[in-house]
């Protein structure tokens, strides 16, 4: 047995045990530097691991504020289709109008209807590849039809009770040399007139059509009724016999379209972009008076006074002051211009005088701006012959801008214009009163390439 031989006693206090000086505020202390007693390998493993954790916790962060971003916007909704019709050949371009879309098809066109998105018609005699369509109805169950194929020629199609006549191809030439492409295609609203922009080897200009769909409803109209009497006779001697009932089914259609004959669109203007301004040709003041009508609008600029010599002292002026810009950034020739924005126009106190007679939804004019030029040109639809055989037609009213003007828009209501220039500025015009309402610059200055009104 281990007996204990002294009592249990509290030990003396020795020296070792006496609180140090330091340790009397150790909790001012910072804890990060009881890391620093570490080995080195230790402290660099902690360094890395803390990093590691940080960037993590950071990554975290930004999901999260994008999370939450995400909800505060607005979802948009997704639509699925709820019908669907399939094509025989590639699909390259379809339009709408009325009750029937229309597709152009690598081979011809195709109808469909909007009801049941079954195959109506389809055409395709001439196996051309239809590239763009512009499509409008004209009441009566007749719609309008301007077809762009692969190589730029513009097909005017009467599409009328489930089949496509052919009336003329616009731009079509004996000579291929002279062959001109179609850029772009606008219809005016009703059906009325249609504008092609047509482009050369060297040349570009605008054709403005006006077409009479008047007389198409009619003729249609009529031999829509000769067209019904005629099945009923077919369908009668088909019940009788039932040998020739595919030929019987086909004749009436056939019989139809070798029977109509629609009046063909008549060429209106030939708009041409303006020649650039050069030395005069007039030997006094007044030979130049002589050219201006009565001085009450503006022209474009090139009936003056000005000789080629001073054009050229202007242009060594400017070279030799801006010579280091030019050769920098190289010098840009005058070029004709290749494209243009047009628009059909309604009645306004700026195209029609107090004693013309016109309708309020028929246009009566078009503006024209071409590119890089500072002007925008507005043209009578109404001339007399002499100005129509003119091959320089001139514009009868010319609003002039302070910079070239990229691209531009027309109200629903055709009474205001939107012009947006090269140096970002949007002009807003009043085209009943002739003035601009606003002028807008971006900052910035950015490029503006397309404007619309909402």
């Amino acid at each position: 047995v281990n007996t204990r031989k002294h009592l249990l006693e509290i030990p003396p206090p020795s020296e070792k045990d006496w609180p140090r000086e330091d340790e009397d505020n150790f909790f001012l202390l910072d804890p990060d530097r009881k890391r620093d007693a570490l080995p080195q390998p230790f402290r660099m493993i902690h360094k890395l691991v803390m990093q590691v954790f940080e960037s993590a916790m950071e990554i975290i962060e930004r999901r999260e504020m994008l999370r939450e971003a995400r909800k505060l916007k607005v979802q948009p909704k997704k639509c699925f289709p709820t019908a669907e019709f399939q094509v025989t050949e590639r699909a390259n371009c379809l339009a709408v109008s009325g009750k029937h879309i229309f597709v152009g098809l690598s081979v011809g066109l195709a109808a469909f209807s909007m009801c049941d998105f079954k195959d109506v018609c389809a055409w395709d005699a001439d196996k051309t590849e239809i590239c763009a369509i512009h499509a409008l109805h004209l009441g009566n169950e007749c719609h309008v039809l301007l077809a762009v194929d692969e190589m730029g020629l513009v097909w005017l199609f009467c599409f009328h009770k489930e089949r496509f006549l052919l009336i003329k191809i616009l731009n079509e030439v004996e000579d291929i040399s002279q062959r001109s492409t179609c850029v772009e295609v606008v219809l005016s609203r009703g059906g009325d007139y249609a504008g092609i922009l047509l482009q050369g080897n060297t040349k570009a200009w605008l054709e403005i059509y006006q077409l009479p769909k008047d007389s198409w409803l009619t003729e249609m109209e009529k031999n829509s009724g000769a067209a019904e009497g005629l099945a009923c006779s077919e369908r009668r001697s088909s019940c009788s016999s039932g040998v020739g009932t595919f030929l019987l089914q086909e004749l009436p259609v056939s019989a139809i379209q070798a029977d109509v004959k629609l009046d063909l669109p008549v060429l209106l203007l030939t708009v041409r972009p303006p020649k650039p301004i050069t030395g005069t040709s007039f030997k006094g003041p007044l030979d130049a008076l002589k050219e201006v009508d009565d001085g009450s609008m503006l022209g474009l600029g090139n009936n003056h006074l000005i000789q080629a010599s001073q054009w050229e002292l202007q242009e060594a002026i400017f070279r030799s002051i801006y010579r280091e810009y030019l050769e920098a950034e190289g010098v840009i020739k005058e070029e004709t211009p290749r494209h243009a924005t047009f628009h059909f126009l309604l009645p306004s106190q700026i195209l029609v005088g107090p004693e013309m007679k016109v309708q309020p939804d028929i246009p009566v004019g078009i503006g024209v701006h071409w590119d890089g030029n500072h002007n925008f040109c507005l043209y009578l639809l109404s001339r007399s012959l002499k100005e129509k055989a003119d091959s320089d037609l001139k514009p009868d009213v010319v609003w002039p801008c302070a910079a070239p003007i990229a691209c531009s828009a027309v109200s629903s209501c055709s009474r205001y214009l939107a012009l947006a220039g090269e140096d970002a500025t949007i002009t807003i015009w009043d085209k009943h009163l002739g003035y601009p309402l606003s002028v807008t610059a971006i900052l910035e200055e950015r490029f503006i390439r397309s404007i619309h009104f909402l």
